[in-house]
């Protein structure tokens, strides 16, 4: 979906958890072939791109793709409308509370708003 709908000659990163699927010769190709900077964790830690990591876990939990489905086309119809959703209708505090297909289509780069993995935490008294 990422290829096929893109506007924008921006990078595009694929990452993942070194799961076989992702580490397969087709997958792997189709990826290489369409310009797609590949990026895997060394050892799953999930640290290593929290980004990804993040937004995986909100899909799975908040859109509820943690489940098995009936069928590959089931899975496939939710998985498009909880990315479409998730691009387009809800506003994230990292972007400024504006959409990431909004925040996207910006000309500036925008302001980190997380902290560091080893960033001390702040504690107000």
């Amino acid at each position: 979906m990422a290829i096929t709908s893109r506007t924008k000659k921006s990078p595009l990163i694929h990452h993942s958890d070194r799961g076989s699927q992702y580490c397969s010769f087709q997958y792997v190709s189709k990826l290489r072939e369409s310009g797609v900077s590949i990026s895997m964790t060394d050892k799953g830690d999930p640290y290593e791109n929290a980004m990804a990591e993040r937004v995986n876990g909100i899909l799975k939990v908040d859109f509820k793709l943690n489940r098995l489905f009936k069928s590959h086309a089931e899975a496939l119809l939710a998985t498009k409308s909880a990315i479409a959703n998730y691009n387009s209708l809800r506003p994230h505090m990292s972007c400024d509370y504006l959409t990431p297909h909004t925040a996207h289509l910006l000309d500036q780069p925008m302001r980190m708003h997380w902290k560091k993995k080893d960033a001390p935490l702040s504690i107000n008294t």
